[in-house]
């Protein structure tokens, strides 16, 4: 497996060997030895599966009093993945960096807790699967609005399907200032 650094702390790009013939391909998406050799020393305690279609963006989503590391990847489509620190004591508050993930080449993203996340589709469908490395608690869930200006995302969909929630959420700002870091 292939594992590259970002500018981002903890915020890794994993590569897992792929195998492939005129019958399809194959990949481990998960090896808890392999991971932690990588680094990852996480335990995951929930899987998620998100299916999404047309011109669709969602995000940016976070847990407050729990956050929650995440390993990303596709098994369908293709999406651009979005990942925003909001560690309150990180160098790299408020910095952003985005992935193309598809199907195939397969690569994952791991996200350590203390990160919102979102994604555009760029594929008519999509299947993104998600390790977890703390529950899902609906009291606890954030969010910043996906069109922030102070993040200024340049989503490569001009007018895309977003959730009420979703647009809803407040600015990167207003979340700063709750994270003490206005």
């Amino acid at each position: 497996m292939n594992v590259v650094t970002t500018p981002l702390s903890g915020l890794l790009v994993l590569e897992p060997r792929s195998f492939g013939d005129s019958r399809g391909h194959f990949y481990e998406s998960w090896s808890d030895r392999r991971y932690r050799d990588a680094g990852i020393a996480e335990t995951f305690v929930q899987d998620n599966v998100s299916v999404s279609s047309g011109a669709v963006i969602r995000g940016f989503h976070f847990q407050i009093r729990h956050p929650q590391g995440q390993l990303v990847w596709l098994t369908e489509g293709r999406i651009l993945d979005v990942c925003v620190d909001i560690r309150p004591d990180s160098p790299t508050f408020g910095r952003w960096e985005s992935f193309e993930l598809a199907a195939m080449p397969v690569r994952q993203i791991y996200m350590p807790p203390g990160f919102a996340h979102g994604f555009a589709l760029l594929s008519e469908r999509a299947t993104v699967h998600y390790k977890c490395t703390d529950y899902y608690h609906a009291d606890d869930e954030g969010g910043i609005v996906w069109n922030d200006p102070t993040l200024a995302v340049p989503w490569p969909i001009a007018s895309p399907t977003v959730s009420a929630r979703d647009a809803a959420f407040p600015t990167f700002a207003e979340v700063a200032r709750r994270l003490g870091r206005a």
